[in-house]
Parts: structure tokens; sequence; C-alpha cells
């Protein structure tokens, strides 16, 4: 018989420093695939989806860089602006901050509120033409009611602010 050494199989299941030392492989492993996914996700194909919010004067003031991006437009409906086409969907308006407008071309069916001097927001992006052309249409308003015979003496810049975001401190 042959008496060369035979080494030692262990059993995986009697040893219990086996198991630990699976369990940490899995641990280690997942947490590199979390890392890869969110890596990807946030240096990735996320950034082609990003949404940035801008004013007109600040769409203005991005040049070209307005034409590649994915824009929500923020503002007031000049009044009188609003032209509808012949389509009965297409509506040329223009866009204002209190200092800057924006000409703006939807297709879509306005909202009923929609009229110069709502304040909207508009998604979309800068056209080659200067014209913003948006998909999506969403007038802004608050929810205080008021008769409709009352009088709003506003300017554009208190309308403007009335139609910003509440932030709060946490």
């Amino acid at each position: 018989m042959d008496k060369t050494p035979v080494a030692s199989v262990s059993n995986p299941s009697s040893d219990p420093a086996a198991g630990v030392r699976t369990r940490r492989i899995l641990m280690v492993a997942s947490l590199g695939l979390a890392l890869v996914i969110f890596g990807y996700m946030a240096f990735g194909g996320l950034g082609d989806e990003l949404i940035y919010y801008w004013s007109p004067t600040e769409l203005l003031d991005a040049g070209e860089t307005a034409q590649s991006a994915s824009i929500r437009l923020g503002g007031l409906v000049v009044p009188q602006s609003i032209v509808r086409g012949d389509d009965g969907l297409t509506l040329d308006f223009r866009v204002t901050d209190g200092d800057t407008e924006v000409p703006v071309r939807a297709e879509t069916v306005p909202p009923a509120m929609f009229r110069g001097g709502i304040g909207v927001v508009l998604e979309g992006s800068m056209g080659a033409d200067g014209v913003f052309d948006t998909t999506r249409l969403m007038v802004k308003h608050d929810n205080e009611y008021k008769a409709p015979d009352t009088e709003d003496n506003r300017s554009i810049k208190e309308l403007v602010k009335s139609m910003q975001f509440e932030t709060t401190d946490t």
C-alpha cells in the first residue's frame, strides 16, 4: 500500500471559522456591489435624467448649455402674450421673472387656470431658435380664495416671490 501522506479535508460544517469567513466574503461582495451601483447612479447614467429648475434670467445666462439640458422653467406668464395656434394645441407666450422674458412654445392642452399673469412651471428645453419648447405646462397658484370682483394690485416682483417654494430649516 502507498504510504504517501494525504491532505485531510475538513468538513466545512464542523469548522466554525469557515462559516464566519463565508459570511464575511458575502458581506464584502454585497457591499462592493452596492458601491458599484451607487457610483454608476451618481456619476454615470443618472446625469442625463436630471431636471434643473431655472428662472428666465438663469436660462438666458446659461446660453448654449440650456439647449442640451432638461429644464424646469418657472415664472409668470406675461399678460397679453398668449397666442393660440390654429391647431388648437399650440400656445406661444412669454414667461418672466420680473427682469427677463423668455419666449415659450407649448404643444399641449393648457390647464384650465392658465392665463396671463399666473405663475407657471414648464418642463422642456431651450431650442436653437431661442424659444423654450415645453412638453409639460403646470400652473402654480396659492390656495387663497379671492372673490372674482376684487382687484389684485401686486407687482410682478411680488407675484414672482409669492410663487417661490417655501423652505424650512431643520
